[in-house]
């Protein structure tokens, strides 16, 4: 037991009449198990993320999204003006609301983009036709007043519901409830605010990126009734129009069992009214979650690849380092060799300086390590000023950005740790 003590002592001893090499040999072992410890709790917290924005669409869901095409098919063309005609029909909500057994419940949704205004105070706002079962199934809370109400639908009024950010803007510290705002050329009636929501990332390419901040609700027939299927964008010297009966129809499946059977039988009833069945999408949440899971692991496999990468540099840098002590020290070795030291208590003082220099590398790394969230939610910070001086590309590519939570795998600390003195002994 006192030679082990001892043997230490002489170690550490020695690693301190150099305090600058020491400190530089562990740099590498530092940043290696912190970028191990760092890439995996930002992988984790990336899938994390994408698993959260799946269920948040229903594990009983199906989603039926139009596909915009390109202009060259549009149905009529002439010049510079063209009418482009796809996706969703009304006809398809009547056939999969009334013809599926499984389908619970259907939700119809229509969306275009329109200024909006309030007095002097103007932005665009995507204008988003529904029902009041929207509201359940994408999870808005209310802030004041009420949603959509089937009265509503019935009467077809020109009643809206505003989301958070819509109404900071339009009405700032007014009480927005009863007060009318302009959507196009027509006036709405405020009955309810909702509350702040995140917005949601892409995932896997079938979702797009969607802000539910700046959303204005109206039932589902006062848009059919006051803006029509034919949404019209004059310009000088051109005219365009795209019509389009339904964006989406969110479909809830009475049993989760059967949701990826009755997706099969929804593609094969969609392909009834339509010949081109590039025109729509068939999202299935559950289908998305099990490619998310599959995903995750092959993200944290090649972020940890990578960063092992430099904790394995690391490693090289020691053993340069102690070749190089142990040939400086020929003299020393000889003495204590003289002396009566074997050659085993030799070894074992040189092995001590590198499983102190790893293992003190290797602590300080996981300590910078557990200190991930805390400094990525500084750089957040950062980056929120640099979108507000940055156009709409960076405003996207910031908001799936601000959306990441690094989550800390604790089994990398172990595990990040050990490999660092085992790769310096």
């Amino acid at each position: 037991m006192m030679n082990i003590i001892r043997t230490i002592e002489l170690a550490l001893k020695s690693l301190l009449l150099h305090k600058l090499r020491s400190g530089l040999t562990m740099l590498g072992i530092v940043f290696g198990v912190f970028s191990v410890i760092a890439m995996l709790a930002i992988g984790e917290g990336a899938s994390q993320q994408a698993q959260e924005q799946v269920l948040k669409l229903g594990a009983t869901n199906i989603i039926v999204r139009s596909v915009k095409p390109p202009r060259e098919n549009a149905s009529s063309q002439s010049g510079n003006s063209f009418v482009l005609r796809y996706g969703l029909l009304r006809a398809d909500y009547e056939l999969l609301s009334r013809t599926i057994p499984t389908v619970e419940q259907a939700i119809p949704i229509r969306e275009l983009t329109k200024p909006c205004r309030y007095l002097h105070r103007e932005m665009n706002c995507r204008i988003v036709g529904c029902t009041p079962e929207y509201r359940d199934i994408n999870h808005l809370n209310m802030a004041q007043g009420r949603f959509i109400s089937d009265e509503d639908r019935r009467t077809k009024d020109n009643v809206a519901v505003l989301a958070t950010g819509s109404a900071q803007t339009l009405f700032q510290y007014e009480d927005p409830l009863g007060k009318t705002v302009q959507i196009a050329d027509r006036r709405y009636t405020v009955v309810g605010v909702t509350e702040s929501r995140e917005a949601s990332a892409a995932i896997g390419g079938s979702m797009s990126g969607q802000d539910y901040n700046t959303d204005i609700y109206i039932p589902l027939e006062t848009m059919r009734v006051r803006m029509g299927d034919l949404n019209v964008d004059r310009r000088t010297g051109s005219f365009s129009a795209e019509q389009v009966e339904l964006n989406q129809i969110t479909l809830r499946i009475s049993d989760k069992d059967e949701v990826v059977p009755t997706a099969a039988v929804i593609r094969e009833s969609l392909a009834l009214n339509h010949k081109d069945t590039n025109q729509y999408s068939v999202v299935v949440p559950q289908e998305l979650l099990r490619q998310a899971e599959q995903i995750k692991v092959i993200f944290n496999v090649v972020l940890g690849s990578i960063a092992a990468i430099s904790l394995i540099v690391g490693g090289i840098g020691i053993m340069n380092i102690m070749l190089a002590t142990v040939t400086e020290r020929t003299r020393e070795i000889g003495i204590r060799r003289a002396l009566g030291a074997r050659q085993s208590d030799i070894t074992a003082q040189f092995l001590t300086e590198t499983m102190v220099l790893a293992g003190s590398g290797g602590l300080i790394g996981v300590f910078l390590g557990l200190l991930t969230p805390v400094a990525f939610e500084g750089i957040k910070l950062l980056a929120q000023e640099f979108m507000l001086e940055g156009g709409q590309a960076t405003s996207e590519v910031g908001t799936m950005f601000l959306s990441l939570s690094p989550q800390i795998v604790w089994s990398s600390l172990p595990l990040a740790f050990g490999i660092s003195v085992g790769i310096g002994v």
